[in-house]
């Protein structure tokens, strides 16, 4: 994910210290492009090779379905502005209603799809619901939003999933004004209201290491301080979780130290409520993208499952992980 700054200071930074913006809207027109290469990048050699290979050919689509896609309807001017003032999300999940924008990007979506190689349960779901009605897309859109997959729908939910992110990702960036968001709660984005996918340790030159945690529908940015759980705010009993060497087992370390963050993505574990959310540094490795490198360490995650922590993230690409 590319961020709203450039990496490398520029002399009016020097010796400036900029107060970093609580929120940060996404940036639809180059976030799914950038990581669709991403996903590829990470794709060579992985053993999830052939998975990861068509989440960016999935996430390529959903780039290319922007091209004169309908601009998604606004709220109304005195619900945002009373989201503003109250704070409350502007574009809350949980009171939106599907609107023919967000069926339109799934049906966009599950055209393009036709000609991507994909696993048999996902080319399964994607002609199924390009031949379902469209009360029945928007019932799966609806089910998606609040989440509510089963195990007989989890393909069907990668394309709703893919879908919503391109809608409301649009829909935060031409509609919402970041600067006037404020905090909803603890671990719920102040632009949706949805779950995290992971935290970022940013290298913006208006930023460098400070911590955001990204939103996993809209993508909006919200600041939040380090070493303190997403999940349940605490800051006490906090570590970070790597793999080890072997990739069979999880090694603790205690709250990093400047400049010793020499794994770009750890789980940081939480003794308080026992959950984790990855922390992805940036920082170290510009290339980073939230969703692809979240997928890419599914083994840090059942590791650290394993290990007695549940995962407080959500991502559409793995569910029933």
């Amino acid at each position: 994910m590319a961020g709203p700054h450039s990496i490398e200071p520029t002399p009016i930074d020097i010796g400036v210290v900029a107060e970093a913006a609580f929120a940060v809207s996404p940036e639809p027109r180059t976030m799914f492009s950038t990581r669709a290469a991403r996903f590829r990048a990470l794709s060579a050699g992985h053993p999830l090779q052939d998975y990861l290979t068509f989440l960016g050919d999935l996430t390529e689509a959903q780039h290319a379905i922007q091209d004169d896609l309908e601009q998604p309807i606004p709220p109304p001017v005195e619900a945002l502005e009373r989201a503003y003032e109250f704070g409350m999300p502007p574009i809350d999940r949980g009171r939106y209603d599907v609107d023919r924008g967000a069926v339109e990007a799934l049906d966009r979506l599950l055209d393009r799809a036709a000609t991507i190689a994909m696993p048999e349960p996902a080319a399964a779901a994607r002609a199924r619901l390009a031949a379902a009605a469209p009360e029945a897309r928007v019932r799966l859109l609806t089910d998606a939003l609040e989440s509510a997959a089963s195990v007989d729908t989890l393909a069907d939910h990668v394309f709703a999933g893919a879908a919503l992110q391109v809608h409301f990702a649009r829909l935060a960036a031409a509609e919402v004004d970041a600067a006037r968001l404020k905090s909803v709660g603890v671990g719920a984005c102040p632009c949706c209201g949805g779950p995290p996918v992971a935290s970022l340790v940013v290298g913006w030159a208006s930023a460098h290491g400070v911590r955001y945690v990204v939103c996993a529908l809209c993508g909006t940015l919200w600041n939040h301080v380090r070493v303190k759980c997403v999940a349940c705010d605490s800051t006490t009993g906090i570590a970070y979780r790597s793999l080890s060497d072997d990739g069979e087992s999880v090694e603790a370390e205690p709250a990093p130290k400047p400049r010793d963050e020499r794994t770009p993505v750890k789980a940081e574990t939480c003794d308080t409520c026992r959950c984790y959310v990855k922390i992805l540094h940036q920082h170290l490795d510009p290339g980073i993208d939230p969703v692809a490198d979240d997928v890419a360490t599914l083994g840090l995650d059942l590791k650290v499952r394993e290990a007695g922590w549940a995962r407080a993230a959500f991502n559409p690409y793995l569910l029933g992980y």
